[in-house]
Parts: structure tokens; sequence; C-alpha cells
């Protein structure tokens, strides 16, 4: 059975913060592998995700035309993203790959938008 776009971008997310939180946080505050800033940061990205409205027609969250997250759990999400980012590639290329390329689709409008 093929993995749901909202499952694999809620792996991409989580092995984002785990690999932002492992190098940036290190090992001392963790119980179950992430300290509890980055542990609330991936529950509450989850929660995000599982509300999306675009659901398997979205493409990434920063070309969404709605944005779901508060301002500043947007911007520990961006913090997470520019750092863990670059080094995707290297830690899980598969999934960095994939989420170039759901980079790429077009963002959809919500109903009664026109996309202009």
């Amino acid at each position: 059975m093929p993995a749901t776009r909202i499952a694999r971008e809620q792996r991409t997310v989580e092995a984002m913060i785990r690999l932002y939180c492992r190098e940036r946080h290190g090992d001392g505050r963790r119980a179950a592998g992430l300290c509890p800033e980055c542990a609330a940061l991936l529950a509450y990205a989850g929660q995000r995700l599982h509300a999306c409205p675009f659901q398997e027609d979205k493409t990434t969250c920063a070309k969404c035309t709605v944005h779901c997250y508060r301002p500043a759990r947007r911007e520990q999400i961006r913090s997470v993203m520019r750092y863990a980012g670059p080094r995707m590639l290297r830690h899980h290329p598969w999934l960095a790959l994939r989420h170039l390329l759901d980079g790429l689709r077009r963002a959809p409008g919500l109903r009664g938008q026109s996309r202009g």
C-alpha cells in the first residue's frame, strides 16, 4: 500500500526535527529521543498536518496558501527547516528528494478562491 502524502510529510517533518534536536540540543535533555521543546513542536506539526484542508493535494507548507501554524510555532519550524533542510540529503536522501518534488506541486486554493 503506498504511503499517503500526509504520512510522508509527517515522516519528513519528524526526521527534520529529530536531526535538528540531535545536533542542536545534544543528548542530555532527551527522555524519548527529543527534548521537550522539540517533542512539543513535533506534536503540534502532526496536529496541523492532520487538520490540513488540502490533505493529499497539498504542496509543501512553505508554498501553501493557508498558513496553519501560529506565528511563534511557524518561526520555530522555519528554524528547524533552515538547519535540517540542507542536511536531509545526507541523512534522509529519499525523504529529501520527495519533499523537493512535492515543493514543485502547484499550491491548491481553497474552494471559492481563484488560483489567479
